[in-house]
């Protein structure tokens, strides 16, 4: 699997399982049955941030997207978004997907990861952002209306990207 940063000409192959994921409303709070072209900037971001591309026998297989949380004062602090092709769930691509922003964010020197909303019924994401060190700060309850299970948490996760203090011996 390789992972490159996205050109336009991806967007039409990401937005077919960007589609089947939206449309199964389990994950994200975007707008249902989006068309092409309406749903490119919820997903194609622009400088300075970046949309990158998991890619394994020349098919387009997930997309991640980050860039700063906010601008300004809180510039420091990186978010990002990830899909997954379902066809091609549980073969790692959301971990490698996971290290290339963190490495990303590491390389662009941002202090930490912060993401605003992963829904808490999404165990496989929560499983892995913990894995690969994030914690749950704090969950936001019903704040997700999930269409099988009702209104569900979201939590709110974090990765310190900042060096550790030096220990004075």
């Amino acid at each position: 699997m390789q992972i490159r940063t996205s050109t336009a000409g991806d967007w039409p192959e990401i937005f077919s399982f960007y589609q089947k994921i939206m449309d199964e409303g389990q994950t994200y709070a975007f707008p249902l049955n989006q068309a092409l072209e309406e749903a490119r900037p919820w997903w194609m971001e622009q400088p300075p941030g970046q949309t990158v591309v998991a890619v394994a026998d020349k098919r387009i297989i997930g997309s991640a997207k980050m860039g700063p949380n906010k601008p300004g004062a809180g510039s420091h602090i990186a978010t990002a978004s990830f899909l997954v092709d379902p066809q091609a769930r549980n073969r790692g691509v959301g971990r490698s997907l996971g290290q290339y922003v963190i490495d990303w964010a590491r390389r662009e020197n941002y202090h930490g990861i912060q993401f605003n909303a992963v829904v808490e019924t999404n165990e496989p994401a929560v499983h892995l952002w913990q894995s690969l060190g994030f914690k749950i700060l704090g969950t936001v309850p019903g704040s997700f209306n999930h269409p099988t299970k009702g209104l569900v948490g979201q939590h709110f996760m974090f990765l310190d990207l900042r060096p550790a203090p030096a220990s004075s011996s």
